[in-house]
């Protein structure tokens, strides 16, 4: 109950970001489960429409908050990539840079362990953890051909 009267209590325009974030969420959940990677990043790219939505562009930390939100309301939890996924399209959306990093690290005990995280102007707005310095970024998927 508790959930619905926190809907309730949102803006309109919150409820239709936090609509839209949760539905892109699952899609792209859905994607990585279903398509090779690459071809999940083309449909992500038309999906972004980059800049397209400006005269109506809403605040980074509004984007930040509906994915956050729409993760945590998601069965199981949305992992890292799909969370890292989802919040760049909706910044290329309305017209915010930001860079995709996939990172590598060894746990304490010696296994891989990897992360995904988006920055925007250096700054880490989702996937920031403890020992995030830890994970040592992939090749940009551009640099590598992809």
């Amino acid at each position: 109950m508790g959930f619905v009267r926190k809907l309730f209590r949102l803006t309109a325009e919150d409820r239709w970001l936090l609509l839209q974030t949760t539905m892109l969420l699952h899609g792209v959940r859905l994607g990585l489960w279903l398509f090779p990677f690459q071809r999940l990043r083309n449909i992500l790219a038309k999906l972004s429409f980059e800049g397209s939505q400006n005269k109506f562009r809403i605040p980074l930390n509004k984007i930040i908050w509906s994915v956050e939100a729409s993760s945590r309301y998601t069965p199981k939890q949305a992992k890292c990539l799909a969370k890292a996924l989802t919040a760049q399209v909706l910044f290329n959306r309305w017209g915010y840079s930001n860079q995709l990093y996939i990172g590598i690290a060894k746990n304490g005990q010696g296994q891989l362990a990897a992360h995904a995280w988006i920055e925007h102007q250096n700054k880490v707005l989702i996937g920031n953890l403890p020992g995030l310095s830890d994970f040592t970024p992939l090749p940009s998927l551009k640099s590598i051909g992809l």
